[in-house]
């Protein structure tokens, strides 16, 4: 039987979010019907908010999340009726060239996992569908998803830093383990210190970099960096920030992280790297974008650009381990989660990211 669920719903772009009645599907064939209790507000969702990113409305955001399962569908393996669970965009197919190599991000057939299926998800009050962002539409209190798009927790792990797993700190520590595999011992620079970034910091730290260079133009996002493991903090704006890394690290970095989505940015993380290093670009850079380097930089010095999108991760394994992190004391989700809001406050929470404020704001929906 359907359900009425609220929602936080984008009806135009630029807008703000409505809350609505919708009603929710029961969940198809390897669907999840998940109760929401916390989602985190991610920059992607302000960027289809605000227009940057094109985006068809009416549309559910929020793709970070953590939940308890409510009922299952057939075919679905692995997951029970009060699982804790956490929620992924990267859902993948398991059997396209990409999956059966280990590629999960790149998966095939994610746009056809995500929304194609007999009916809509979600329906408002006028009869019209309503797409829920990623196949997944957090901001609600309960969603239908595909069971890849999911990953049992622990029961003992709280919700709220849960919620952030999914989005921020897969992509943030998947740029450090997984795409760039930075090694004990190097130099890090992180470019853009929010959720993210602060993700990053965190990652280069776990995995033994000696220097990690912190760069924003936010004074109190760089003292926080500071917390997370960042050795050293850049005011962008105070100084040309690729002679300071160069300086500190005594030639250029091993490896830089761009979380900003910019060009100018990406071509700075580029120039901050010794020879031999590695640029990763985990920021959103809008599409048309041109990025310029330098040609004897690339082939004379053997530096290295690549994208990492959502942190190259396989979470089915990879959010499980982080949870490990978390509960030993080596992660420190709480201290990222800087602002909680309600699904009726949502568009505040939405302003404090705007104005760089925050570094992750998590809206509290439901109970455990």
């Amino acid at each position: 039987m359907t359900a009425l669920v609220d929602a936080a719903v984008l009806n135009a772009a630029p807008g703000r979010l409505e809350i609505e009645k919708l009603r929710l599907d029961v969940p198809g064939p390897d669907e999840v019907l998940v109760r929401v209790v916390s989602a985190g507000l991610c920059h992607s969702d302000l960027h289809e908010i605000d227009g940057t990113f094109a985006s068809e409305p009416p549309i559910v955001l929020g793709h970070e999340a953590s939940g308890v399962v409510e009922a299952a569908g057939a075919d679905v393996v692995g997951l029970r009726v009060g699982d804790h669970v956490v929620t992924c965009l990267s859902v993948f197919c398991g059997r396209c060239r990409y999956c059966t190599g280990g590629r999960l991000t790149l998966c095939e057939n994610r746009s056809r996992l995500s929304h194609q299926r007999p009916g809509p998800r979600l329906v408002n009050a006028a009869g019209r569908p309503v797409r829920p962002t990623a196949g997944i539409g957090a901001f609600a209190q309960a969603m239908v998803v595909h069971q890849n798009a999911l990953v049992r927790i622990p029961s003992d792990m709280p919700m709220a830093p849960a919620s952030i797993l999914g989005c921020a700190v897969t992509t943030g520590l998947g740029a450090v383990f997984r795409g760039a595999r930075v090694e004990p011992g190097s130099s890090v620079v992180v470019i853009g210190t929010g959720g993210i970034g602060t993700a990053a910091i965190q990652g280069a730290r776990i995995a033994g970099a000696t220097q990690i260079i912190a760069v924003d133009l936010i004074p109190e996002k760089l003292k926080a960096a500071e917390r997370f493991g960042a050795t050293h903090a850049l005011h962008a704006g105070e100084s040309d920030p690729v002679e300071a890394v160069r300086e500190i690290t005594g030639g250029g970095a091993d490896f830089a992280f761009e979380v900003v989505g910019r060009s100018t940015t990406v071509e700075q993380a580029f120039a901050m790297l010794r020879p031999g290093g590695l640029a990763t670009v985990v920021g959103m850079v809008p599409e048309h974008t041109p990025i310029r380097v330098s040609g004897p930089e690339l082939f004379l010095q053997e530096k290295r650009l690549q994208g990492s999108f959502m942190g190259s991760n396989q979470f089915k394994t990879d959010i499980p381990r982080y949870v490990d992190l978390y509960l030993q004391g080596r992660l420190l989700l709480d201290d990222m989660v800087s602002e909680h809001v309600t699904l009726a406050g949502i568009n505040e929470g939405f302003e404090l990211l705007a104005q760089g404020r925050a570094t992750r704001v998590v809206a509290d929906i439901g109970e455990v």
